[in-house]
């Protein structure tokens, strides 16, 4: 993990007593609600449909066991409304069908930041201050400049990376932190970067899009693309450069912030975002992109130009666990007795086939604990399991989890010899479901439950389907497929880039729900980046559930065998297109307007 240096740790506490005076003035009347609201969203506070909602940046998905623990007293101590504000809540949304609004829990979002729902704002100075004396923050986590740079969780431990794009996001955080120029950019900017052959951070969905990788002549560099997002108008990353040497990256992120900066939409907010100017300009904005590179370089001496010592110290302090060192190579007699314990445990067998992963050091392994589970949203996580987690990291991972991309908590750090034994732990913890990649294992936003924005609940969507699909050898036959769900069109489900991707609308003051199919975030198994597209109406919530049963129906019925394994649902939708999709989806309707 990185490791702070005295000056961050300075820095993060003094802006958490800045805002301390912040709120101290807003709540005497010296400071307007105008004048307060840029200040508390830079630091990651929003008030939301019932409560103030805080976002905590997680730079690079990375927490340690002490993080986990701080975070664990934030949803414990703080995180509980007033009661009549709670009460008034709980009655609005009982109406609604949903049974509970859960507090003391923390919320892991699509781009490696933590949520928590319900912390009044008077007493978010002291939430800060417990934040910041475990190094945490919620600097520009919100606000309309550049925010958490996001890392594929596997960054620094991935047998297929490049290189490791931890320090470089380390770079860009610590230049990018408070920068002038970036503060007022006419809309958000978000980040992701990957140093390995699968892009697992999503890269080509963020307004800029990093991909480490090395030319011919061997010199590493970025592929750079950007003007990718989702929302209203779900957009895919326009690559400017194949390859670029990393020693200039800021140099050119600074090009194209700067073009966009000038340039950019802020008369409609709905049109601001790079996408669109990317989109609408086309060759034209990369071309000033590149005329503003040159200045940057050439004029003006390149002043961002990383130095190969700058690399190196920061590289430096992302250090690798002591027991990491132990020897390279497996030891063959511990994996057989792994293997002979999988073959009595069936459930661990599966775990190890769904929940872990290959690392970089061949006798170590990379293990995802899955909080997709019944009657909790995807993404919670109770106080509780934060310290269960902790110790977890403390015992099996050197102290150390990350947050991944799907919303679960990888631990980075495993040896195969501690497999069975973090197995039965995580077990006993509620935390070993062997789901990753399967249906279940689905991503959602907090939907309309939290959400002042939202047109529609996803949290019971979401535990509709998980309820529908609780065996697991039925989940495994489907298997892999990434369904998304998002309760509006601002899309922080992710939803069009789910293999399925479910849509809250508002229909006449009701909720609505649109399905779509065939979307990708370019991962393995999913192929090359893509939006899905819609299939048939919208369905209301109780149809929902029997439209993603009749689109798996068909799945089931028409895939092929690819070898000696059956087609995965997306490749199954790209060969044969969504017409039988849709055609199963109306049969939906058809029978439910039958029935009434």
């Amino acid at each position: 993990m990185y490791q702070y240096t005295e000056f961050d740790r300075t820095f993060v506490r003094s802006r958490a007593a800045q805002f301390r005076d912040q709120i101290e003035r807003w709540q005497s009347g010296k400071l307007s609600e105008d004048d307060f609201r840029p200040l508390r969203l830079q630091n990651g506070w929003y008030v939301q449909r019932h409560a103030p909602m805080l976002r905590v940046a997680v730079p690079y998905g990375e927490l340690s066991s002490a993080q986990l623990r701080v975070l664990a007293r934030v949803a414990r101590e703080y995180d509980e409304p007033e009661a009549e504000v709670y009460r008034l809540a709980s009655e609005a949304q009982r109406k609604l069908g949903t049974i509970r609004l859960p507090t003391h829990y923390a919320h892991f979002t699509t781009r490696t930041n933590v949520q928590f729902n319900w912390i009044p704002l008077a007493k978010a100075a002291d939430v800060m201050d417990l934040l910041a004396s475990v190094d945490m923050h919620g600097i520009q986590t919100s606000g309309n400049c550049i925010r958490n740079i996001s890392c594929d969780e596997r960054a620094g431990v991935a047998p297929d990376e490049v290189a490791d794009p931890r320090p470089f996001a380390e770079i860009m955080r610590q230049w990018t932190t408070l920068h002038p120029e970036f503060a007022f950019l006419p809309r958000k900017f978000k980040i992701a970067i990957t140093g390995a052959a699968e892009d697992r951070a999503a890269t080509d969905w963020h307004d800029v899009g990093l991909h480490l990788l090395r030319n011919d002549a061997g010199e590493l560099g970025f592929r750079v693309s950007a003007g990718g997002g989702m929302g209203r108008t779900p957009i895919l990353g326009t690559v400017l450069r194949e390859f670029l040497p990393w020693r200039h990256i800021m140099n050119y992120i600074e090009a194209v912030v700067r073009v966009y900066n000038q340039y950019g939409r802020r008369d409609n907010k709905y049109k601001a975002r790079i996408k669109i100017l990317v989109k609408a300009e086309g060759q034209r904005y990369i071309d000033d992109v590149e005329a503003e590179f040159r200045q940057i370089v050439e004029h003006d001496g390149g002043p961002h130009t990383i130095p190969q010592a700058e690399l190196d110290r920061v590289s430096a302090s992302f250090l690798s666990p002591q027991f990491a060192r132990r020897a390279a190579h497996a030891n063959s007699s511990g994996l057989d007795t792994l293997n002979a314990k999988a073959a009595r445990h069936p459930l661990f067998e599966r775990w190890l086939h769904r929940n872990v992963a290959q690392h970089k050091n061949p006798s170590m392994r990379i293990v995802t604990l899955s909080f997709k589970r019944l009657l909790q949203a995807p993404g919670d996580a109770s106080a509780d399991q934060l310290d269960l987690v902790a110790e977890l990291a403390d015992r099996f991972s050197a102290g150390e989890a990350r947050v991944t991309h799907t919303q679960n908590l990888v631990l980075p750090w495993v040896h195969a010899d501690d497999l069975f034994a973090l197995w039965e732990a995580a077990s006993n913890a509620g935390l070993a479901s062997a789901n990753v990649h399967l249906l279940t294992d689905m991503i959602a936003c907090p939907g309309g439950d939290f959400c002042a924005l939202a047109n529609a609940r996803s949290i019971p969507v979401a535990q509709a389907i998980t309820e529908r699909y609780q065996d697991l050898d039925e989940l495994n036959d489907i298997g892999e497929i990434d369904l998304h769900i998002s309760g509006c069109i601002n899309s922080c489900g992710h939803h069009h880039s789910g293999h399925i991707g479910i849509l809250g609308v508002d229909k006449d003051g009701k909720e609505w729900y649109q399905v779509t199919l065939g979307g990708s975030d370019g991962s393995a198994t999913s192929g090359p980046a893509q939006p899905g597209k819609v299939i048939g109406p919208s369905f209301s919530a109780p149809e929902v559930p029997e439209v993603i049963e009749a689109v798996l129906s068909t799945y089931l019925a028409i895939r092929q065998e690819i070898g000696t394994r059956q087609e995965h649902f997306i490749e199954t939708v790209r060969r044969v297109g969504l017409d039988p999709f849709k055609a199963a989806a109306n049969d939906v309707r058809t029978n439910g307007e039958r029935a009434a």
